[in-house]
């Protein structure tokens, strides 16, 4: 492996600290609105009733999810096949088994019982919908994008070829940055490692980031699927507290019963790696009163570590010559002023430099050892907005990559180590798996790491 020589300069603890702090005084709002469910009440979008290209969203071996924008009460769907002209096409509805969903922000249609590795064409459409009450409804009109889109389901025969974003914040000039370098990149996923948001009290709020963001290429993701692992502040905020109306969990059918709560998590096979995505929570404790007791992170966490070990044990992960985790707030760090987050009861200590958590000691021991039996050879985390690579040592055989966060220095001269935004990828090459680091400042290469196959899991429990 090799690393630039900015890796060989500690991020400074001041430099961060105050980074972080004015982030968090920036986007917190003093108090909550006094009506929570203000979307509900809000005048509709002018305009067409689809309000947005599709977006693809947590994409896996036999299923994804297609999420689009609409402007009033509509009840969407999506055409599928897998020619491109659509004439083997089938239509799938959005909601359940037993009823249709009916929104006026976004549609979300689950298409489940695809095969893996294979490419399909779809087309979205929408019904508007006028509802009085339950005897008394109709439909309107009907609305389809003539636009037939494409993508490429995962499995063991796809392209190994990832791409990562993170804390993007809604700054929407660093995002296009990244999404027009992920455009050239064409990877077969992506994976949005939190932090999207920044404190999001109505739905319409989410749409606009994930669904109508103001950047040039407003289909980035309608034929790039997404992956996304929840950061911090995807949790802030009355909408954000129920982000699956936004961007959608998978369907009971794809969870054990145990798992249904864990629609965030994921475990993917792509050719020769296996990603797995965790939710590291709130980087403040429960206890914190901050929050007056209404996040329970603790017990998520822990809910988490009987999902991934037999998320390791499946078979197509367990075979993969590469198996990369991914969770938003880092499992390591070797700053002494870095507060663990597990300073109970209201993470204050003045021995860290800031009262929120810089990595996630509780997650580390839970999720850590697993990883590292499986033969894990990359984390991939964010949060601390500095880019910055720990290679792995004895202690710790798994390397760990911490992707930069939107702030950049004016001058050049005046930023601080790993202070850019970045695009991390990762790419299987003549049976290796390359890592680059994009700067988006720079808009060059920062970094290149290579990696070796881990040695192959015999059938058994974790």
């Amino acid at each position: 492996m090799k690393s630039s020589a900015l890796l060989a300069v500690a991020t400074g603890t001041s430099s961060l600290a105050q980074a972080f702090n004015a982030h968090e005084q920036t986007n917190t709002p003093a108090t909550l609105p006094l009506q929570t469910n203000a979307d509900d009440d809000e005048q509709p979008w002018e305009g067409p009733l689809i309000m947005s290209a599709p977006m693809l969203q947590n994409y896996a071996e036999t299923s994804v999810g297609v999420a689009f924008a609409v402007s009033d009460w509509a009840n969407g769907y999506v055409i599928i096949g897998e020619r491109p002209d659509l004439s083997d096409g089938r239509k799938v509805m959005c909601g359940g088994y037993r009823i249709t969903d009916i929104s006026n922000h976004v549609i979300l249609v689950r298409i489940t019982g695809l095969r893996p590795a294979t490419t399909y064409y779809y087309r979205i459409g929408a019904d508007h919908i006028a509802y009085k009450g339950g005897y008394d409804m109709k439909i309107l009109g009907n609305e389809e994008n003539p636009h037939i889109y494409h993508f490429t389901t995962a499995g063991v025969a796809a392209k190994a070829h990832f791409c990562v974003i993170n804390d993007t914040h809604v700054q929407w000039e660093p995002f296009g940055r990244a999404i027009e370098k992920i455009a050239q990149l064409s990877p077969s996923c992506v994976i949005w490692n939190g932090d999207a948001s920044n404190v999001e009290e109505t739905i319409k709020a989410q749409t606009r980031i994930f669904l109508k963001p103001q950047i040039q290429r407003e289909d980035y993701a309608a034929e790039m699927p997404y992956l996304f692992c929840p950061g911090n502040h995807d949790l802030r905020g009355m909408a954000n507290r129920h982000l699956e109306r936004v961007w959608m969990y998978r369907q009971p059918e794809e969870r054990l019963p145990r798992d249904w709560d864990l629609g965030r998590n994921f475990a993917v096979r792509m050719g020769d790696i296996a990603l797995v995505g965790l939710d590291t929570g709130e980087d403040k404790m429960d206890t914190n009163p901050i929050f007056a007791g209404l996040f329970n992170s603790e017990a998520y966490r822990r809910a988490q570590t009987d999902w991934l070990r037999d998320a390791l044990a499946q078979k197509e992960i367990r075979t993969a010559p590469y198996l990369v985790a991914i969770c938003h707030i880092p499992l390591f760090d070797d700053n002494p002023k870095h507060n663990p987050g597990d300073i109970a009861p209201a993470d204050k200590d003045p021995q860290y430099s800031t009262d929120f958590a810089m990595w996630q000691r509780t997650c580390a021991q839970l999720w850590t050892p697993l990883l590292q039996q499986a033969g894990c050879q990359l984390v991939i985390t964010a949060h601390q907005h500095h880019y910055r690579y720990h290679a792995p040592t004895s202690e710790r055989p798994w390397a760990q990559i911490v992707g930069g966060g939107p702030e950049h220095a004016a001058d050049e001269s005046d930023e601080q180590p790993g202070q850019f935004p970045t695009v991390i990828e990762g790419e299987v090459k003549d049976k290796a798996l390359i890592v680059t680091i994009h700067n988006l400042r720079t808009r060059k290469v920062q970094d290149t790491f290579i990696f070796r196959p881990r040695k192959s899991r015999r059938k058994g429990k974790l």
